[in-house]
């Protein structure tokens, strides 16, 4: 596919079909490929990848070196760091309670955030499944990783495994993305464990992954 130049810059490519407002900025090394929408005032970190059909809200945050899938909807108030991943067709939510119109329907709501628009945090190193729908008002945890189709309607601690509607922890897995080890249901685990990829150690201690020497 043909790109084109960011604001005369060579280093950010922008396909052609893609619409790309005001006052939008994307770092270095940054794709923005076909049918890309992103509104004003969001910010793309550097060497970030933005997949096709994909839909980036005004002022939605987005960290480096992130890859963004195809057809994803990130919705105002979402903020993703360094490093995340987030397949395609996955969607984000900003309000839990929504309505179109006031109440005796005369009138339509606009869409911009107010009092009732909660904000929705992806933490560094977290990948986002395919298919997954994020709920309001959470954080997905340092690198959780979400299971493809799922719900996610509540917070994911650092290095869980969740998956289901509503998601729920299965495992732990490891920065490089292996599973460290199966919950099988139990509410609370500790422990030591070592990845068997790439050999980095965690401790669980009352369901809380931390990294150790």
């Amino acid at each position: 596919m043909t790109l084109i130049r960011s604001d005369e810059r060579v280093d950010v490519r922008i396909h052609p079909s893609a619409l790309v407002e005001d006052r939008v900025a994307i770092g270095a090394g940054t794709s923005v490929w076909d049918g890309v929408h992103i509104r004003h005032g969001a910010s793309i970190g550097e060497q970030c990848i933005i997949g096709e059909k994909t839909y980036i809200a005004y002022d939605v945050k987005i960290a480096d070196r992130c890859k963004i899938n195809a057809s994803v909807y990130i919705c105002a108030e979402v903020s993703i760091e360094t490093g995340v991943m987030i397949s395609a067709h996955t969607v984000f939510t900003n309000d839990r309670f929504p309505r179109a119109c006031t109440p005796d329907l005369t009138e339509l709501l606009p869409s911009d955030p107010d009092e009732m628009t909660l904000a929705t945090l992806v933490r560094e190193g977290a990948t986002i499944g395919a298919n997954c729908t994020i709920g309001s008002g959470i954080i997905i945890g340092r690198f959780a990783m979400v299971g493809m189709g799922s719900i996610v309607t509540r917070s994911v601690p650092d290095f869980h495994l969740v998956i289901g509607q509503p998601a729920q922890t299965i495992g732990y897995v490891c920065r490089c993305g292996q599973l460290l080890h199966r919950t099988h249901g139990l509410k609370r685990y500790t422990g030591r464990l070592v990845c068997s990829r790439c050999e980095r150690a965690y401790i669980v201690a009352d369901n809380a992954v931390a990294e150790t020497a």
